[in-house]
C-alpha cells in the first residue's frame, strides 16, 4: 500500500497518529541544538551552525522528568521521544539521553554519520524501548550512497524502523528520484517530501504535476502494515482511512488546520533548543523554556496557525470542529 490517492481528503474530519489517537501516548519532538557534523552547501543558515549549542547534561535530564510530570497529570503515561538538530548524534551524550527514555519509543532524524560502532552502542542503550525509528537523511556532499545504505540494513536486521526521508528539491527532482529508487531496491524505506520556504510555512513553488504524481505515490514500504500504516484518518462517514506517515500530508496539500481542536501543547509539544512550543509552525506564544520553566496545556486548544508543514506539528491528533 504506497498509493494513497483514494483517500477523501476534503471529507477528513478527525485524524492523527494512530498510536497517539489509540493510546495514552504523549509525544515530544525535540531538537537538541544546531550543532551538525555535516556543512551542507544547501542547508538553511538557521538550521546548522559549526559551534557546539548543546545545554548542560542535567537540564536535558531534568527536563524529562519535567515532562513525565506534567503529562501525567493530563493522562499520559506513554512516551514517544524525537530527537533531532543539526545532527543529534553529534551531541557527546546523547546515549545517556537514549538510556533514560526507558520504556517508552524512540525517534531521531540523523544523517547516520556515526560508525557502526557507535550504533551497536546506541542499540544497546536503546534496548528496552518499545520502539526505535529512524529518520535518515542522506547528504551527498558528505555521505557514500553504499556505506549509507549499509548501515541502515543493519540497523533494519536488529528490529530498528529506518526510513530514508527524501527532500524533493524541484531543480533536482530527477537525481534525487534515482537515488532513492536505487535505496528502494535494495529493501529501503523512502519518503520523498516536497521542500518547505525558509520558514517552513509551505512548500515552494516549481513542482509539476507529474512531480507532485511521483511524491504521492512514493515507493514500496518493506515493512510490516502495523509499521506502515502509522496515521489513522477517519472522514465525516465514520469511516476510516490509513497512510505511512505524516510527512506526505503536505504532497496532498492536506496542511490547513486553521480552526481545528488540536492536541498540540496538551498531548505533544515540541523543544527547539531552549524554546518549548507547541508545535514548530504554531502562531502561539511558547510554552516557556527549559532554563525558565515551561507549562503544558490542560486541555486541547482550536488551532490558530494557516498551516502545517512539519510532520511533528501535523500528525498531533486534530478533530474539525462541528463535525464529529
Amino acid at each position: 500500500m504506497t498509493d494513497f490517492t483514494s483517500i477523501p481528503w476534503t471529507k477528513i474530519v478527525k485524524f492523527g497518529q494512530a498510536t497517539m489517537l489509540d493510546k495514552n501516548l504523549f509525544s515530544i519532538s525535540w531538537i537538541l541544538g544546531r550543532f551538525c557534523n555535516y556543512k551542507c552547501s544547501y542547508c538553511w543558515p538557521y538550521a546548522n551552525t559549526q559551534i557546539p549549542d548543546h545545554q548542560e547534561l542535567e537540564v536535558y535530564l531534568k527536563t524529562m522528568d519535567n515532562i513525565r510530570m506534567q503529562a501525567a497529570g493530563n493522562g499520559y503515561t506513554k512516551f514517544h521521544w524525537s530527537f533531532s538538530g543539526g545532527e543529534p548524534t553529534a551531541y557527546k551524550h546523547f546515549l545517556v539521553l537514549a538510556e533514560r527514555t526507558l520504556y517508552d519509543s524512540i525517534h531521531m532524524t540523523t544523517n547516520l554519520s556515526p560508525g557502526i560502532q557507535w550504533w551497536e552502542r546506541w542499540l544497546k542503550a536503546t534496548e528496552f524501548s518499545r520502539r526505535r525509528s529512524i529518520t535518515a537523511s542522506f547528504h551527498h556532499e558528505f555521505a557514500d550512497e553504499k556505506e549509507f545504505g549499509d548501515k541502515i540494513l543493519f540497523l533494519n536486521q536488529n528490529d530498528v524502523f529506518v526510513t530514508v526521508n527524501q527532500v524533493m528539491v524541484p531543480e533536482q527532482f530527477m537525481n534525487l528520484y534515482i537515488r532513492c529508487k536505487r535505496f528502494s531496491e535494495r529493501g529501503i524505506n523512502v519518503t520523498l517530501k516536497p521542500q518547505s520556504d525558509p520558514t517552513a510555512s509551505k512548500v515552494v513553488d516549481g513542482y509539476t504535476e507529474d512531480m507532485i504524481q511521483l511524491m504521492r505515490r512514493g515507493f514500496p514500504q518493506h515493512v510490516r502494515e502495523e509499521e506502515l500504516l502509522q496515521v489513522k484518518l477517519i472522514d465525516n462517514e465514520d469511516k476510516v482511512w490509513h497512510l505511512d506517515q505524516a510527512e506526505r500530508f503536505n504532497a496532498f496539500g492536506f496542511n490547513k488546520f486553521e480552526g481545528w481542536m488540536c492536541n498540540s501543547g496538551y498531548q505533544g509539544i515540541v523543544i527547539r533548543e531552549n524554546e518549548v512550543k507547541r508545535s514548530y509552525s504554531c502562531h502561539d506564544q511558547r510554552l516557556g523554556t527549559l532554563s525558565e520553566g515551561f507549562t503544558i496545556f490542560d486541555k486541547p486548544t482550536i488551532c490558530t496557525t494557516p498551516s502545517c508543514v512539519s510532520s511533528a506539528d501535523s500528525k498531533i491528533p486534530k478533530i474539525k470542529l462541528g463535525k464529529i
